[in-house]
C-alpha cells in the first residue's frame, strides 16, 4: 500500500553495505536500506510503517501539515546559522614575525630573532585595539600570534593594559590568548599571564623524536625538552593551557604514540590537525606532505585508539571528531571558521599583521607572506573600521564563500555540516569560489563524514556513548 505523502527537500549519499544516508536542510539524517529508499522516492511506503513514521518525524516527508514540517526544518537551519547574529569576536594580532624556531611546516615563513623590523610597535598596537573595540560583538578575544609573540613581550603587555583600560567603559566580555611555543616563557611572564587571566595555546607534535624533528630551535637544542618543562610550570600554576599538533609525514603513522604523549603531559584531548599548505610547508610539501587517503588512514588509527582509551575509563577527546559530531548530532553552531557558511573569514575572525595590515583570516595573512596580497583588507593606520568591514572586498569574499551556492557543494549530502575555505580555494585554483572535488579539503572531509556516518549507522552502543560524552562534555554532565 502506497502513501500519499509529499517528499521534502533532502540530499542523499550511498554508504557501505547498501546503506543510504538522507540529510535535510536542518541537518536531520536518517539511514535507509536500498529497498526502503526506492519505496520512499516512489511513494510506496506504508503510512503506518515505522520507517515512514521516522522519516516523517525527521522532516523527510509530510502527509498533511506541510507548512509545519518546513517550519520545523527552518528553525533548525536558522539555529545552525546562529553565528551570523554576532560579528567578529576573534581578533588576532601578529606582534612579531620573528621566531626562535624554524619549524618544518611554518606557515608564516618566520624571520630570524634579529629581524627587529618585523616587530609591531606600541603605537600600531594601540590603533589596532581601538579598531577592535569598534566591533559590535559583546565578546572580544584578542589572540597574540607570531612568529613567537614572547619575543615582543612589551607590546603584549601594552595591549593587555590598554584593552583592559578601554573596557572599563565598553564593558565587553574581554579575553586574551597567547599562541607561543613556550620555549621563551619565564616565571615572571607566567605570573603576569596568570594575574591577567590570559590563556596559553602552544604546540606539541608528540614525543621528542617527532616534536624535535618538526619543530627545530635555531640553537639546535631540544625544543621538546623546553616545552615539557614549561608545560609543567603552567599546570602547577593553574594557567589555562591547550596544545595543538600538526601532522607531517614524520608523524603520520604514530598517532597512538602522540596520544600517549598528550596523556602523559596532562591533556584531556588532542586535535589531529593536517598541514596548512602555506609558507615553509608549501615549499616542502613534497617532503613533509601526504595524500588525503594517507591522512584518513592515520586519523582512523588514532581515533580508534582514543575510543578504546575512553572505553577503558579514561576521558580523552579528539577535538575535530567532537566538532564534526556536534554539527551532526545537534543543531548548534560551532565556532570553527573553516566549517561555516558563509565562511568565518572576516565576519567571525580577523587578523592584524605587525604593520597594521588587516586580513580576514590567518591564511590570508600567510598568503601575503608568500607575495600575494589579494586578501589584504586595509590598514589600521590608514583606513576606517566601516570601510574595512563594510567594504566591497570583504563583501565579495563572504558572498563567494557560501557553500549552498558553491559548485559541486550545492548537492552534496554533507553540505549542512561542512564549510568553505576561500583562501585555500584561491591558493589552489586562483579563485575564491574554487572547484572543490579533488581538493585535499574536500576529499578529507568526505572521508571523515563517511567514516562517522558509517559508525553512527552501526549504532554500536559503546561507541555512541563515547561520542555523546564528547558532544555533551563529561564535566558538564557531572555538574548537571
Amino acid at each position: 500500500m502506497g502513501g500519499n505523502y509529499l517528499i521534502l527537500p533532502h540530499s542523499f549519499r550511498r554508504l557501505k553495505n547498501d546503506t543510504i544516508l538522507l540529510v535535510n536542510s536542518g541537518g536531520d539524517f536518517h539511514f535507509l536500506r536500498d529497498a526502503n529508499f526506492k519505496n520512499f522516492i516512489n511513494h510506496k511506503l506504508d503510512p503506518d510503517d515505522v520507517v515512514t513514521l521516522d522519516l516523517e518525524s525527521k522532516g523527510f516527508l509530510s502527509f498533511a501539515d506541510h507548512d509545519l514540517a518546513v517550519n520545523l526544518t527552518s528553525v533548525k537551519y536558522r539555529t545552525r546559522k546562529g553565528f551570523l547574529k554576532n560579528f567578529t569576536s576573534l581578533h588576532m594580532m601578529v606582534v612579531t614575525v620573528r621566531c626562535n624556531q624554524k619549524c618544518e611546516y611554518c606557515q608564516v615563513s618566520c624571520e630570524g630573532e634579529d629581524a627587529l623590523q618585523y616587530d609591531m610597535d606600541i603605537d600600531t598596537s594601540r590603533k589596532i585595539v581601538d579598531f577592535i573595540f569598534n566591533s559590535p560583538n559583546e565578546n572580544i578575544k584578542i589572540e597574540f600570534q607570531g612568529g613567537e609573540p614572547l619575543l615582543n613581550w612589551d607590546v603584549i603587555q601594552a595591549v593587555v593594559e590598554y584593552a583592559n583600560e578601554k573596557n572599563i567603559i565598553s564593558k565587553k566580555n574581554l579575553s586574551f590568548v597567547i599562541c607561543t611555543n613556550l620555549t621563551l616563557m619565564t616565571s615572571e611572564k607566567l605570573s603576569y599571564i596568570k594575574s591577567k587571566n590570559i590563556q596559553i595555546s602552544t604546540s606539541l607534535d608528540g614525543p621528542a623524536s617527532i616534536h624535535d624533528h618538526n619543530r627545530k630551535l635555531r640553537t639546535l637544542k631540544s625544543s621538546h625538552e623546553a616545552v615539557v618543562e614549561k608545560l609543567k610550570k603552567c599546570f602547577e600554576l593553574g594557567v589555562p593551557i591547550s596544545a595543538l599538533m600538526t601532522t607531517t609525514r614524520k608523524s603520520l603513522h604514530d598517532f597512538p604514540r602522540i596520544v600517549d604523549e598528550y596523556i602523559l603531559r596532562g591533556f584531556e584531548g588532542i586535535f589531529f590537525r593536517p598541514l596548512n599548505p602555506y609558507g615553509f610547508a608549501h615549499e616542502k610539501i613534497k617532503e613533509i606532505g601526504y595524500s588525503p587517503d594517507e591522512f584518513i588512514e592515520a586519523y582512523r588509527a588514532g581515533l580508534d585508539y582514543i575510543i578504546e582509551q575512553n572505553k577503558a575509563g579514561r576521558y580523552f577527546v579528539e577535538y575535530y571528531a567532537q566538532l564534526l559530531l556536534t554539527r551532526i548530532l545537534t543543531s548548534y553552531p560551532t565556532g570553527f571558521v573553516d566549517l561555516q557558511s558563509p565562511a568565518g573569514t572576516g565576519i567571525s575572525g580577523v587578523i592584524y599583521d605587525y604593520n597594521g595590515d588587516i586580513y580576514p583570516s590567518d591564511e590570508g595573512r600567510m598568503l601575503s607572506r608568500m607575495g600575494n596580497n589579494y586578501f589584504r583588507l586595509g590598514n589600521v593606520c590608514q583606513d576606517k573600521y566601516s570601510d574595512v568591514f563594510n567594504g566591497e572586498k570583504l563583501k565579495r569574499i563572504v558572498t563567494d564563500s557560501c557553500i549552498e551556492t558553491t559548485p559541486s557543494c550545492g548537492w552534496c549530502a554533507y553540505q549542512i555540516y561542512c564549510g568553505v575555505d576561500p583562501v585555500r580555494n584561491y591558493l589552489e585554483t586562483g579563485d575564491v569560489v574554487g572547484f572543490r572535488p579533488g581538493s585535499f579539503f574536500c576529499e578529507m572531509h568526505l572521508a571523515l563524514f563517511d567514516m562517522f556516518f558509517d559508525m553512527l549507522s552501526k549504532a554500536e552502543p559503546s561507541n555512541l556513548d563515547v561520542f555523546w560524552s564528547w558532544v555533551i562534555p563529561q564535566k558538564v554532565t557531572k555538574n548537571a
